[in-house]
């Protein structure tokens, strides 16, 4: 799922007059809403069907409890974010980042007069923890990426994805939008367009070039079936591969090799950063591959391998 925007980095989508009283549903200006994001903020659709997906469950709330969007109180945000966990059960990051789209909607109703009081600047996310990625060790990952087996009449193109996934810690999303031009196997490296659809450049091993080019060369051709699409990856059926898909991949391998937990595309994603750490690369080279606009986000993976810290602590400690 795609980060929402920080609200408070967000400025205010262009003032324009007020729109006289509330109306009765919030869904209209809530389209509204993610029409002026889209054409002034260029965010992307993952982006932009997520802040849908909060917003029309806040919808809910106020039409349930026949609150009006000119009587919104911070009260009522307080509450709808105790609805959130007690009726909805979910997560603390999963209700901060619900409450970062209601932030933004308010300001936005504010700014046009559908609400007399911006309530945004005085609701307070919860506060969580920051819980530290599932990682798998080499040997792990080595086992995963061999499974796809011979048989399989798509284990070209699993291998390939897999290979894919931990060569290049692409996220799901940017994975199954890769083209054919995108892939430069013989120079080494793939072009992908992360979140803000911004381009970067991503080296790409032996291994994962051999497994590509092997699915190009005698898989691909035979599921696209004359279709048109440039996309890389496709589906039995000869169309683009979708997220769902790709994670119900990665989990079947997962299922099939015994692990227990949620192991994901994101897992590999975690893999290929931490390893990389461990191999002695430098954070911001890592930050610069996984796409991350800020090296706070990458830091996480230097708490992660307990075992590089612990060798660190002996190398370096005074009194080993």
């Amino acid at each position: 799922m795609p980060a929402p925007l920080e609200p408070d980095r967000v400025a205010p989508l262009r003032a324009s007059a007020p729109a006289g009283p509330a109306q009765e549903s919030p869904r209209p200006l809530i389209e509204r809403f993610l029409g002026e994001l889209w054409a002034e903020a260029g965010l992307s659709e993952n982006t932009l069907a997520a802040y849908r997906r909060d917003l029309e469950v806040f919808a809910d709330f106020l039409e349930r409890r026949k609150t009006a969007l000119s009587d919104i109180k911070v009260t009522d945000i307080q509450e709808f974010a105790v609805c959130l966990k007690n009726e909805h059960k979910l997560a603390l990051s999963s209700i901060a980042r619900r409450l970062v789209a209601v932030k933004i909607f308010c300001r936005f109703c504010h700014a046009r007069g559908h609400m007399a009081q911006d309530v945004a600047e005085l609701i307070e996310s919860p506060k969580k923890w920051q819980n530290l990625p599932r990682v798998l060790n080499v040997q792990e990952v080595d086992t995963l990426l061999s499974l796809p087996e011979a048989g399989d009449p798509l284990a070209q193109r699993d291998r390939a994805i897999l290979e894919m996934f931990y060569a290049t810690g692409l996220r799901v999303s940017e994975l199954v939008g890769l083209r054919l031009e995108d892939l430069h196997l013989d120079m080494g490296y793939v072009r992908c367009f992360g979140k803000g659809s911004k381009e970067r450049i991503v080296p790409l091993g032996r291994r994962a070039i051999e497994a590509t080019r092997e699915y190009l060369v005698n898989l691909r051709g035979q599921l696209v079936d004359g279709q048109a699409t440039s996309r890389v990856f496709l589906s039995r059926t000869g169309r683009p591969l979708d997220r769902t898909n790709c994670w119900r991949l990665v989990a079947k391998y997962a299922r099939r090799m015994g692990l227990r937990g949620r192991i994901s595309p994101h897992t590999l994603r975690h893999c290929f950063a931490t390893h990389l750490l461990s191999g002695g690369v430098d954070l911001r080279l890592v930050q610069e591959m996984l796409g991350h606009a800020d090296v706070s986000t990458t830091q996480i993976y230097t708490h992660v391998d307990k075992a590089r810290l612990k060798a660190v602590h002996q190398q370096f400690h005074p009194r080993q």
